[in-house]
């Protein structure tokens, strides 16, 4: 590996000019890609082949009024209760709303609830006509009974005077009175029995309409005292998948005529979530990375390097991402992932290079000879490391979640091009740098009269020995068991609360405290009750039927749909809102008593769905759920069942790479070992800033609530990379120290001191790049960004500088063993280089391309240089 890169490096410097302007016409194209055929991000989250899709798919069917998604607008005005003028300015803006795109229809909340209140005067008047009808009938009875019994004494009559007479000329006319009264007896029994049928039918109807009135008595759109009302807009898809232009023109045509009227409207999430990809959190981050690179480099010019291969890589693959959206849709974290990454690894990887580069200079080699060799060492830590991130990222497909494969392969794909840039464009850069890669006082402080002129040299110089953290990594040597008890120690008190994580997706609430969508939010929670935020949709398919039903059997089947749901305590209420053409499908929103972010709401999903097995059972009613609520809980339990096969996946994973790496069985262990207690920490404090709110005030974290379920399986990917970053740049020079002859316990502290520095910078600029996404204006990428934050911190300060050498120290030769069959299976990759120097040692490099100690400067002047001892490969002139 190291071969071929050295030969890049070398190719890519000799052709600076043409490497870089390839590099660009690669970004136009991406970039003309993105802004002509991509398409616009979208919010939603699908999971082909879960029950709240299908369900969600047969509503769309059988009653696609219904299967639009909706925004919430809540209203509150200044004065108190609404006036008929503000009442009169919201009717206004309602039929503005209702002309704009995607806008199927909107809810006038007065005359809704206005329709909600004389449900139960209709009912009473209906209760009257009934009672009024049952003293009709009692009256018909009496005189149906009077006719009878006339009747009969007729009948009786007429059969004595038969008897007595039976030629009496008046037996024909009372025949005929008699047959009459039959009649009349006959016609006022049928009436009757009709007038008792329609009785009945209305009795039916009049319970069954209380029923329904009882279930969905809960709900309100205009609030008990008045000041507060709540507008749905419904739109002809969903919510998500609005252009985020045309959600805008909902608060933009609406403020200006409302808050004239004296109106304060909020916006629900669904009409305010902004999907850009950079706020000012992620740019603080990015300058605090920029920052640390000034400090570390001593240079803005050097600084600049790893910036331009952090925003080329980031440029071209996301430019690559966005024009897939013409192919395939992207969610709005997908390309966020990607960016947050992109620039975290960018910058370190060129980092890591350029700080090789620099040491070798500084220890007396000549500038032509350094790049290729830095791009060599520390690009093949660099490759290697990209490489273990790319197979982490690309592992999300195994997890079989259609989201989680989107973000990890567009991630990974991102992080591949930042790694091909990081080695191809650093050189190119690199050499037309020339001298001013180091400052004029950094010449200086290693003993250069004039940059890069050893002729000049004023000392005998000792930047190619250059040694930091010798004393930490002496303490944590000198005590490796205290060392190892503390750092397991701290990990396990802060990963405590990973036991209290629940999972679960952002809504209102979970937006910046003051924002409108976070108003709006807690607004219908303290108002019209915490379940409004996150209903619950029921569709019940009726049992087969000779044809279209009466609406009295529709209404008596949303009767017994209503009266099982309202019954159970966790349900606030419940409300039919749709029947399809053939009535044979009916929706309910089913409203709980308690947040969609709860946990009582996991419970309650639990209880209706209990119920509509029991409908399934008893009433041939098949009932289905979907909704936001639904989906995220849904969403949340298959997130969670393919983390263990993941995590399984990385571990093992881990431990193959590791023992190609570094040709030991327990290398690989120590540091999978570490990988999980970094995981274990971020997990932890993960769950107490963003799920507990601990410190919430001062990280942004608004309503505390459960951890965005994607985030501990992309944590884990994620850090899992970043883990072995760490592991290569350090444990790699603790191998190669001992491969030229150190003991194990030397080779310790002389792989950490010469890579101490670098890994240190390059934690810092992660944690810097990750904690301005931990403040990203994207809700779901925050705790994610808080995560990796935290992990980084811990897998680079406690667990790779400290734990890490205390426990090879400790182990010494055994931290190194392998069985010799092993050994001989395995390939050589080569990562630090060794077979490089025998080559450079050789001459197989010699050549008119290569002329050994031929160089020139920023000032295209020639400039000689002795080729310093090669201490394999350049291994000893700075950290990896």
């Amino acid at each position: 590996m190291s071969t071929a890169l050295y030969r890049l490096g070398r190719w890519c410097a000799a052709h600076a000019w043409p490497v870089i302007a390839a590099w660009l016409v690669v970004l136009a194209a991406a970039g003309t890609l993105a802004g002509t055929v991509g398409k616009p991000l979208t919010n939603e989250i699908t999971m082909p082949g879960t029950a709240f899709e299908k369900v969600l798919t047969q509503l769309g069917d059988e009653i696609p009024a219904a299967a639009g998604g909706f925004g919430r607008v809540v209203l509150r005005s200044d004065s108190g209760a609404f006036t008929e003028q503000q009442k009169a300015a919201v009717a206004e803006v309602l039929k503005t709303w209702g002309t704009l795109p995607h806008v199927e229809s909107t809810v006038d909340p007065f005359a809704a609830q206005q329709r909600i209140d004389a449900s139960a005067s209709s009912l009473a008047a209906s209760k009257a006509q009934l009672e009024q009808g049952r003293t009709q009938l009692a009256a018909g009875r009496q005189q149906l009974e009077a006719a009878r019994s006339q009747l009969s004494a007729g009948e009786a009559s007429l059969a004595q005077l038969k008897a007595a007479a039976p030629s009496d000329p008046r037996i024909p006319a009372i025949e005929a009175q008699v047959a009459q009264g039959r009649a009349q007896v006959s016609a006022g029994e049928q009436k009757l029995a009709q007038s008792q049928a329609r009785l009945d039918a209305g009795q039916a109807q009049y319970e069954d309409g209380l029923a329904v009135a009882e279930a969905s008595k809960g709900t309100r759109l205009v609030s008990e005292d008045g000041r507060y009302a709540v507008v749905q807009v419904q739109f002809d898809t969903n919510a998500q998948s609005v252009p985020t232009d045309d959600r805008a023109r909902i608060p933009a045509t609406g403020d200006p005529v409302l808050k004239a009227a004296g109106i304060t409207p909020s916006y629900s999430v669904e009409i305010t979530q902004d999907i850009a990809l950079v706020g000012p959190g992620e740019i603080l981050g990015l300058s605090v990375a920029v920052l640390v690179l000034v400090v570390v480099l001593g240079s803005l010019i050097a600084a600049g390097l790893p910036l331009l291969v952090a925003l080329l890589g980031v440029g071209v693959g996301l430019g690559g991402a966005m024009a897939m959206t013409s192919l395939v849709e992207l969610n709005n974290t997908t390309p966020a992932l990607a960016l947050m990454l992109g620039l975290a690894v960018g910058i370190d990887y060129a980092l890591f290079i350029v700080n090789r580069h620099r040491a070798n200079i500084l220890g007396g080699m000549p500038l032509r000879d350094s790049i290729p060799r830095a791009v060599a060492t520390a690009g093949s830590a660099v490759t290697f490391a990209g490489t273990t991130v790319v197979i982490a990222l690309a592992a999300l497909v195994l997890s079989g979640i259609p989201i989680l494969a989107q973000m990890g392969l567009v991630a990974a794909a991102t992080v591949a091009v930042t790694v091909l840039v990081a080695v191809t464009i650093s050189p190119a850069v690199l050499r037309l740098m020339g001298t001013r890669v180091v400052s004029r006082r950094g010449w200086r402080r290693a003993g250069f009269a004039t940059p890069g002129d050893v002729s000049g040299r004023t000392t005998s110089g000792h930047a190619a020995t250059e040694e930091h953290g010798g004393w930490h990594v002496a303490a944590v040597t000198r005590h490796p068991w205290l060392t190892l008890l503390g750092v397991v120690g701290i990990v396990a008190v802060v990963a405590l609360p990973t036991r209290s994580m629940f999972l679960g997706l952002p809504d209102g609430g979970s937006e910046p405290s003051g924002s409108s969508a976070y108003t709006a939010y807690t607004t219908i929670a303290d108002e019209f009750g915490p379940g409004m935020n996150g209903p619950v949709v029921a569709v019940a398919t009726l049992p087969d039927a000779s044809g279209p039903r009466t609406d009295a059997e529709v209404l008596h089947a949303q009767a017994v749909v209503a009266t099982a749901f309202s019954d159970l305590p966790s349900v606030s209420s419940v409300v039919p809102f749709g029947v399809s053409k053939d009535t044979s499908t009916l929706a309910f929103q089913i409203v709980p008593t308690s947040g969609p972010a709860s946990e009582e709401t996991r419970t309650t999903l639990d209880d209706i769905r209990s119920t509509a097995d029991r409908l399934d059972r008893q009433e041939g009613i098949s009932v289905g759920l979907t909704g936001q609520t639904v989906a995220n809980i849904e969403i949340s339990d298959r997130l969670a069942g393919a983390l263990p096969g993941y995590l399984a996946v990385v571990v093992g994973m881990s431990l193959v790479i590791l023992l190609l790496v570094f040709r030991s069985v327990v290398v690989p262990l120590i540091a999978t070992g570490g990988f999980l207690l970094s995981v274990a920490a971020a997990f932890g404090a993960t769950v107490a800033v963003h799920q507990w709110g601990w410190l919430g005030e001062y990280l942004g974290v608004s309503q505390p609530g459960p951890l965005l379920s994607f985030m501990p399986i992309i944590l884990i990917g994620v850090l899992f990379g970043l883990a072995m970053d760490y592991q290569m740049f350090l444990v790699s020079g603790m191998h190669e120290a001992r491969a030229h002859g150190e003991d194990s316990r030397s080779a310790v502290r002389t792989g950490f001191v010469h890579g101490a520095r670098v890994v240190s910078a390059a934690a810092v600029i992660m944690t810097s790049v990750f904690l301005g996404f931990a403040y990203s204006h994207l809700v779901m990428v925050r705790p994610i960004g808080f995560g990796l934050a935290v992990g980084v911190l811990v897998d680079a300060f406690l667990v790779r500088m400290t734990l890490t050498p205390a426990v090879m120290h400790l182990l010494g030769d055994r931290a190194w063993w392998i069985p010799r069959w092993l050994d001989r299976l395995l390939p050589d990759l080569d990562v630090e280089g060794l077979k490089l120097t025998e080559r450079l040692e050789a001459g197989h490099f010699d050549g008119p391309e290569h002329a050994a100690g031929a160089d020139h400067g920023s000032d295209g002047s020639s400039r000689t240089a002795p080729d310093p001892a090669p201490v394999s490969g350049g291994a000893r002139s700075g950290g990896r």
